[in-house]
């Protein structure tokens, strides 16, 4: 039985900086992640979109911090499991050791876990409107994995949060024509993101909502309307983005035990879960001085693995100094 120190489920920006700084304290490290290649959200959903919350980057593309996160986390070879899905977690009877049950395999065994989940299992949110399924990926997206696609077009973006904004910001330079409707006028989106929006050349129309979709082999149109008054407009639209959210099933991990808060795992300042040996990080864990923020999911990884040393070996130090007065050879 091949045991490792700590297992992280999750292979997107939280889970790659853990498995670094495992690599760091040197754990013998696997990562574990659903998805064929890591990165997470970042190559998932946006890597044409650029990244401006990260330290020492002014602005970096998803897809190239993706690149840069894996390629630190190999620093120290950790063993890495793609395409695997989660389903079970055994704690062994009478040992320290956890199994990680998978839809591929059941040979993974490990002291402790970090669980960078982002999201979760999620799948974008859909509008509940009748076109040709054929236009999902087409015309119709829910991610923007080719920017290109969008130039010259006239655009339709639905969402008020900081992707729809941000997207809407990246078109106006290249679409013919972006339009930009939410349902209300709060935007969740970061403030000078929708500054920025007023100022570019973006038709915003707050209060409005998608009523129809025209068009057979292609989308030649669309209809909003007011959702105030039920005014209607028709929109020569090529190409819909649509951004309003998720739909997310944790019910997985309430059945491990763990205590949640909402949609979250619920952490104290060690990072630990309610179930000893489990961390968890990233945008998946809640806590009461919680951002959902890149850096402070890195942050919290590295805070998540120092105390998992300490539960793997409690006579180490949580804290083993500044990686700088460390000596290191990578």
């Amino acid at each position: 039985m091949d045991v490792y120190d700590i297992t992280i489920i999750g292979g997107g920006p939280s889970g790659l900086f853990g498995g670094f700084y495992a690599g760091l304290r040197g754990l013998k490290t696997k990562i574990i992640d659903v998805l064929p290649e890591l990165g997470g959200q970042l190559t998932a959903l946006y890597p044409e979109k650029y990244v401006y919350d990260v330290a020492g980057h002014p602005k970096i593309l998803a897809k190239d911090l993706a690149k840069n996160l894996g390629i630190q986390s190999q620093l120290f070879k950790p063993a890495i499991c793609l395409d695997e899905k989660v389903i079970n977690l055994i704690h062994q009877q009478n040992d320290s050791v956890w199994q990680v049950l998978t839809d591929k395999s059941s040979d993974h065994y490990t002291k402790s876990l970090l669980l960078a989940l982002g999201a979760g299992a999620c799948v974008p949110k859909k509008l509940d409107l009748d076109y040709n399924p054929a236009f999902e990926n087409t015309c119709i997206f829910y991610s923007v994995k080719n920017k290109d696609f969008f130039r010259g077009k006239n655009v339709l973006i639905i969402g008020g949060g900081d992707s729809a904004v941000d997207w809407a910001n990246e078109f106006s330079t290249y679409a013919k024509h972006v339009t930009l409707i939410h349902r209300r006028d709060q935007f969740r989106a970061v403030q000078t993101s929708v500054e920025e929006m007023a100022k570019n050349k973006v038709d915003v129309k707050t209060f409005y909502e998608l009523k129809e979709i025209k068009g057979k082999d292609r989308i030649e149109g669309v209809v909003i309307f007011d959702n105030r008054t039920g005014k209607e407009e028709a929109l020569p639209i090529e190409a819909i983005l649509i951004n309003i959210g998720f739909v997310i099933n944790l019910d997985f991990l309430k059945s491990w035990g763990l205590k949640m808060e909402g949609n979250a795992i619920s952490v104290n300042e060690k990072m630990e879960t309610n179930v000893p040996g489990i961390y968890a990080a990233g945008d998946i864990c809640s806590h009461p001085a919680k951002l959902k923020l890149i850096a402070t999911g890195a942050a919290e990884a590295a805070t998540a693995v120092n105390f998992a040393v300490t539960y793997i070996n409690p006579s180490a130090k949580a804290f083993p100094g500044h990686s700088s007065n460390l000596n290191l050879s990578i």
